[in-house]
């Protein structure tokens, strides 16, 4: 099974792939790990979620701890969720240094994800370097650049075999077993439910990080969001379903189904049909707001006008 190495001596190699979105970056990052003489298998582009899923499969599968692996899309989050997929494989998405410390002295993280729109290659190299440098176990943010108190160390030391185990079996996640409530990651997920979007009928949205905040949102086949925009810049990447939406502000629509990626800036005002029932990740930076610009009669009339 893969894993991290726990000294920060580089890597005999690292497995790259990227999305469209993340082509760029990629291959930006191919040139520096080259440069510092870390050996490169690079998978080349194709869509994030097989991106991330040939990257996870390749790790998983390396008989040499010291393999690990980069990942690049839009986001960097969709090719983090399909590489994890993999048993063994703990990829995190960074956006900043911060983040690729706290993720390899927390949790031995062995997978790359950056963010092709986001991230700067000068950025891109500053979280590399810093994520390739640090130990599994080290001072970092998370625990005040202070070394880890002892029984955090142990903890630690302990989850990664116990980590190892989740995906095996099923058995240690039933609810009538009382280490399930105990377990703050368990009690985490359990917690976080759907809720209604009342100011957009047929919407619920589940909240999965605060900051920067990301969440999934669902939406029933047939539904309409009027004409709003919002203070933020905003990413997603369509699950599943179809929709389509009109950037009014730029007078362009866009057609999205399963895998599709699209940003919205900040204050650009659009309007949204769900053709399908359609599940989709969504991440922005800053509280989240909505300001309508019409409202649902008017949204409908407009979609039913250019249908005709």
């Amino acid at each position: 099974m893969a894993g991290a190495a726990s000294t920060s001596d580089p890597p005999l190699k690292i497995i790259t792939g990227a999305d469209a979105f993340g082509a760029s970056l990629k291959d930006a990052m191919v040139s520096h790990l080259r440069s510092l003489g870390i050996a490169v298998e690079d998978t080349g582009v194709s869509s994030y979620y097989s991106a991330g899923a040939e990257v996870g499969r390749r790790v998983s599968a390396a008989s040499s701890s010291e393999i690990r692996g980069l990942v690049c899309c839009g986001t960097g989050v969709g090719v983090a969720m399909f590489a994890n997929k993999f048993p063994g494989v703990y990829a995190a998405t960074c956006l900043t240094v911060e983040d690729a410390v706290n993720a390899r002295s927390i949790s031995d993280c062995n997978v790359l994800a950056l963010s092709g729109a986001k991230t700067s290659p000068e950025t891109a190299v500053e979280i590399f370097d810093a994520w390739i440098g640090t130990p599994f176990k080290s001072p970092c943010p998370a625990s005040g650049s202070e070394p880890w108190s002892s029984e955090i160390s142990s903890f630690l030391d302990n989850s990664l075999s116990e980590m190892a185990q989740i995906g095996k079996s099923t058995d240690h996640l039933s609810p009538t077993k009382p280490e399930y409530s105990s377990c703050a990651i368990c009690c985490l997920a359990k917690n976080r439910e759907f809720t209604p979007v009342d100011i957009m009928p047929g919407g619920s949205m589940k909240i999965m990080r605060e900051t920067p905040t990301s969440a999934i949102v669902r939406f029933k086949a047939g539904s309409v969001e009027p004409a709003h925009h919002h203070t933020f810049g905003h990413d997603l990447v369509v699950i599943k379903g179809k929709k389509s939406v009109w950037n009014l502000s730029k007078s362009e629509r866009a057609d999205l189904v399963e895998g599709d990626y699209l940003f919205t800036p900040a204050g650009d005002v659009h309007r949204v049909k769900y053709h399908e029932d359609t599940e989709f990740f969504i991440t922005w930076d800053g509280r989240w707001d909505i300001f309508l610009d019409e409202d649902l009669e008017t949204a409908k009339k407009a979609i039913e006008q250019e249908a005709s």
